[in-house]
């Protein structure tokens, strides 16, 4: 398969997927290697496609979406909780950044969007191979949250507020 009917390929597969595509099964499926992917993707993005490496694989950017930041804080044991709230409530949370008073903003990538994502997460963090970034600001963090509509975001505010987990910014 000729390179330009390979990206043609890739970019229709990741329209007709709402999961990430990771780099070595698009590599598996048209029998090249996972750097030819690499590059495929790196052309596609400089002609012009919004396409997003998260850490489980490449996700084409769709409609522009709602955006809220939240700012939060909660115990280690309710990351779970936090994160149902707003994947129930239909949105995806992007990333989480804390503002550090040393090292000023640390951010990190998240692209949470199912429960079985932030269970994976929560489950990683507390075999101890990491801690979570917010345990650097005592529990404050921030995250930034997309869904399809403004109401969401308002249904998941209202709901982070009942919780808790919402601190006024």
């Amino acid at each position: 398969m000729k390179a330009e009917a390979r990206r043609s390929e890739i970019l229709s597969l990741m329209g007709n997927t709402e999961n990430p595509l990771p780099a070595n099964v698009l590599a598996e499926r048209f029998a090249v290697s996972r750097q030819v992917i690499v590059q495929d993707i790196a052309i596609l993005r400089a002609n012009g496609y919004g396409i997003t490496a998260t850490n489980r694989g490449y996700l084409l950017d769709g409609e522009k979406k709602a955006t809220r930041v939240f700012k939060c804080r909660h115990t280690f044991d309710e990351i779970v909780d936090e994160g149902e709230i707003i994947i129930d409530g239909g949105g995806r949370v992007e990333d989480i950044f804390v503002n550090h008073r040393l090292y000023g903003r640390i951010s990190a990538r998240l692209g949470l969007y199912s429960r079985t994502h932030v269970e994976e997460l929560y489950r990683s963090l507390k075999s101890g191979a990491s801690k979570p970034l917010m345990i650097v600001t005592d529990g404050y963090h921030y995250h930034t949250v997309t869904a399809d509509g403004e109401a969401a975001l308002d249904n998941i505010e209202k709901k982070l507020r009942e919780r808790g987990f919402l601190i006024e910014i």
